[in-house]
Order: C-alpha cells, then structure tokens, then sequence
C-alpha cells in the first residue's frame, strides 16, 4: 500500500512500486469540494475520486496533478479513492517502468507546443488590467496634460 512520513511539513514517499491492475493513474481538473476532486483518466472518461481521511492533512492536490487511484465498487459518483500524489520522481520512475501512460504525455506535449507558438508581445493585451488603480508608468496621456496645464498656470 502507501507508506508516507512527515518530515519538516513536506511528504516524503518511501513507495515506488508499480501500479497493480486494478489502480489507475488519473490527472486532477478541478476539486468539487468535501475532499472529492474531478479527474480525468488515461481514456479520457472524467469522473469524482475522495481523498481519504488519513491523508486530508498530509497531501494537498491541485488541478493538474497526477494521483494513483484505487476504484471504489460501492460508489455511483464517487468512482475511486487517491492513494498517492505523484510526484516528479514518481512520474520519472513510471515512464522508466513503462507504466506511464502515453495519453498523458499527448497532452504536455500539446500544451508545451501552445506556449511555444503564444510567445509574443500581442499578448499583453490579454493580461487583467485593474482599473481601480492609476497607472504610475506609461500612461502618457496623464502625464502630458499635466505638465501643459502646469506650464498654463505659469
């Protein structure tokens, strides 16, 4: 099963074993609330997986993690239960191990070709400008009608 110890508030996994058959790597899209979280697997059907009780104050997930389920026979919505976060070093030795599945690298590698392509200065006008702030920087229009009304006062 999982075996984690808690160092300096960080988890350190001592189990690098392989996936058994009936667990499954599944990627986290967006948490649903009271610990149950929307997951996408490897054939791309979307379904609610819980965190247990003994990992609610170890392990936090966030949307694009990947966790090691195992399926739940009893639940209609809740299909399966997170075992553990993986981890860099875990994805690592699953990819070693063949047990990665390739669907998940499709999808890094669109999403690694999209930011290369949306490199370019267009695309600061996307970006949230806050317009209950004044600008201090760039704003010429500001700037030079206060320095002509100053030079009228003169």
């Amino acid at each position: 099963m999982f075996k984690a110890t808690k160092r300096n508030k960080y988890i350190v996994y001592d189990d690098l074993s392989v996936p058994t058959d009936s667990q499954c790597i599944v990627r986290i899209l967006k948490p649903r609330g009271s610990r149950l979280y929307e997951v996408v697997s490897p054939i791309g059907e979307q379904y609610l997986v819980s965190m247990p009780n003994r990992y609610r104050k170890m392990i936090w997930v966030k949307r694009g993690d990947y966790v090691l389920t195992d399926p739940i026979e009893e639940g209609d919505k809740v299909k399966g239960e997170i075992i553990k976060r993986l981890t860099e070093d875990n994805i690592k030795a699953y990819r070693t191990q063949n047990c990665w599945p390739a669907e998940f690298d499709k999808d890094s590698k669109k999403n690694d070709h999209l930011t290369e392509d949306d490199t370019g200065d267009d695309n600061d006008r996307d970006l949230f400008v806050n317009t209950n702030r004044e600008r201090q920087r760039g704003d010429q229009e500001t700037d030079s009608e206060s320095d002509s009304s100053s030079n009228d006062t003169d």
